[in-house]
Parts: C-alpha cells; structure tokens; sequence
C-alpha cells in the first residue's frame, strides 16, 4: 500500500479528521452567507484538531472572520445616503445586499420613490422584468420626473426593447390630457 493511500485511508477512517473535514466546509459556507460568527465557531473546531495544515487554514480564516466581524454597522445619516450605499452594492454586483438595504429603506418609507426606483432597476438587472416594470411603474407614480433618470440609466437596458418600458418613459400626452379632462367633469 503506498504512503497516499493509507493516509486517504486514515483520514476517511479517523473521525476526528472527518469532523474536521465537515467543520471546515461548514465555516467556508458560513462565509459565503457572511455569517461570520457562526464561520468562527466552526474553525475554532479545527484549530486544535488532528491535520496541522487544515489547522493553519482554519486559523486565517479566523482572522477573517474577526475583521469582518468587527466592522461596525453601517449608519446613515439620511435615506438618500443609505441609498447611496445600496446603488454602490448594485454597481459592485453584490445584489442581496442592495435588496436587502432598500427594503429597509422601504420599511422606513414605503413611498420612497428613489428606493423603488432601485429595486426596479435590480429587478431588471436580475433579469425580473416582469417586476422591474411594475416597481418602476410605481416609482413614477410618485414621482413622474424620474422618467428622465429612467431614460438615460443603463440598469435598463434589458428593457430597452419592450414597448411596455418605452409607454411608461413616453407616455402619450394626449392620454394625459384626456384622463385629465375626466377627472374634472
């Protein structure tokens, strides 16, 4: 038996080592979802644990997890500022946190006509067209000017095309005007 093979052996047979094996992948996908202390848990498992080099690997990501742990939470000063921060998670393509940020901004605010103008425009860049047109419909019914923004923003371009986009960014004055003449007879 060669020296590779019995150590596959001895580590699918130690279970320490596969309880090792499974903290680690625990950690790394507690990472991934920014659990961090949860990720600290589980290397804090590893570290004293049989394989020195899987030790040595649990230790620097538990470096990691305590800087990221220990950056404070972030603070607005306005909503237009928290916007701000979820447009810069839209540009840096980290889209669960953007959402995540303008539904708090909603929850504050649920007529905030910029926050549903973001989560129309992610919408669209995650592909949700369907949705994207009804948050962006939303959006200019509460503020009618932001068809300008709408019309230059490239987060739109999936719906570039659609007719039912180009009606609610040029919409038909004589409409207006006739919905208008309604409302006051």
């Amino acid at each position: 038996m060669s020296p590779k093979s019995s150590a596959k052996k001895s580590a699918s047979e130690d279970p320490n080592m596969t309880q090792a094996y499974h903290a680690y992948e625990a950690g790394l996908r507690a990472m991934q979802e920014h659990k961090y202390d949860k990720a600290r848990a589980a290397f804090e498992k590893i570290v004293g644990g049989p394989d020195a080099q899987l030790a040595d690997r649990a230790r620097v990501f538990l470096a990691v997890c305590a800087s990221r742990a220990e950056r404070p939470s972030q603070q607005f000063k306005t909503p237009e500022e928290h916007y701000d921060y979820a447009v810069s998670l839209i540009n840096a393509g980290e889209y669960i946190g953007a959402r995540e940020h303008l539904d708090k901004i909603l929850k504050q605010n649920s007529k905030s006509d910029f926050a549903i103008y973001g989560l129309a425009a992610l919408e669209c860049l995650t592909g949700h067209v369907e949705d994207s047109l009804k948050r962006l419909q939303e959006a200019l019914e509460i503020n009618p000017a932001m068809r300008f923004q709408a019309r230059n923003d490239s987060d739109f371009q999936n719906l570039a095309e659609d007719p039912r986009f180009t009606e609610l960014l040029y919409p038909d004055p004589d409409a207006q005007s006739d919905d208008t003449l309604e409302s006051l007879n």
